[in-house]
């Protein structure tokens, strides 16, 4: 009875150290966490004004891909603002910018499609039309002059899923969900033209 229960346990020890090891890998794996993580970001000057470039890692949850999957639409927003801090007043807001993205799947053509405004573009796969919507370039922020020359402002960005946008039974069921709560928070950076 003894050595039956033994190897037993040295089965189970086995069995949970090769649980932990697989556990290491994909905790220390980058891009399996679910969410949205700002990389960078710049306003950068051109001739025609102030433009913003940023890039973004998004990874959804397996409820958000399981809801696109069967056809759900998901909608992303991309707030952007620069704002002068001003020690002797409130703050001067300068730019104040939002996007909007249309996240969708076709079932017939086996496409997802990403919508920005009234431009579309469809992609064979999920990463590439994830790809796309992390890039972000080229979007006019400013005019030219908008911003003075030794002036210091204070960018702030973030991207999130607007789960307001979602049909009404997601809606309900969104409230105080973790699954449903797809973010990255306020990124924000020092801007000296």
């Amino acid at each position: 009875m003894t050595a039956s229960s033994t190897l037993c346990c040295r089965r189970l020890s086995g069995l949970a150290a090769l649980a932990a090891l697989l556990f290491g890998i994909a905790a220390a794996t980058p891009g399996l966490a679910e969410g949205i993580e700002v990389r960078k970001a710049a306003l950068v000057a051109a001739e025609d004004g102030y433009f913003l470039e940023a890039d973004f890692d998004i990874a959804l949850t397996h409820t958000l891909e399981d809801a696109l999957n069967k056809g759900v639409p998901l909608h992303f927003t991309l707030e952007f603002e620069l704002i002068r801090p001003r020690w002797y007043w409130f703050n001067e807001k300068i730019a104040n910018s939002r996007q909007q993205y249309r996240l969708s799947f076709n079932a017939l053509t086996r496409q997802y499609r990403v919508g920005i405004g009234t431009l579309y573009q469809n992609f064979a796969s999920l990463a590439d039309a994830l790809a796309f919507m992390s890039r972000v370039r080229l979007r006019e922020i400013a005019e030219p002059g908008a911003l003075g020359k030794g002036a210091s402002y204070t960018a702030a960005l973030r991207l999130r899923l607007d789960t307001s946008q979602l049909p009404r039974p997601f809606q309900i069921s969104t409230v105080g969900s973790r699954d449903w709560s797809l973010s990255s928070d306020w990124h924000r950076w020092t801007v000296s033209p």
